[in-house]
């Protein structure tokens, strides 16, 4: 499982359509009604807001956003309401880290894509905090 914290934008399509169907499969993990990956590395940052499942809800509907954008038909009726929450810290560090490990993933199969992923972009759920990679990230 991906959630990305960097911006889809920044995703070719099969990234883009990855991030979607494990976003989905977070918020039912986070729903209760999945028996496995419970506690999935990805899912700590989710878990530790006010309301998980409205986070991730938020999360995904900026993935249908730029899905939208693209001309893809993602079903946003698999989300809750888009409601406000708070923003998510993430630290530069894992940003970096992200970006690079995107990059791979886009050199080896969209290479015509690695142009936009040249700068961090952030997903508009989190905000820059200082720091090194996330401790919850597998290295």
């Amino acid at each position: 499982m991906r959630l990305w914290s960097l911006h889809p934008a920044l995703c070719d399509r099969q990234g883009l359509v990855a991030c979607w169907r494990e976003g989905l499969l977070a918020r039912k993990v986070l729903l209760g009604q999945t028996r496995g990956y419970k506690n999935h590395s990805q899912l700590v940052r989710f878990k530790a807001c006010t309301d998980p499942v409205a986070a991730v809800d938020a999360y995904l509907h900026v993935v249908q956003q730029e899905a939208t954008e693209r001309n893809y038909k993602f079903n946003v009726t698999k989300l809750g309401p888009e409601l406000p929450v708070p923003r998510i810290p993430v630290t530069s560090g894992q940003l970096d880290y992200e970006l690079e490990h995107l990059r791979r993933k886009l050199a080896a199969r969209s290479p015509d894509r690695l142009d936009q992923a040249a700068v961090v972009r952030v997903h508009p759920l989190f905000h820059v905090v200082e720091g090194s990679v996330e401790p919850w990230e597998k290295t």
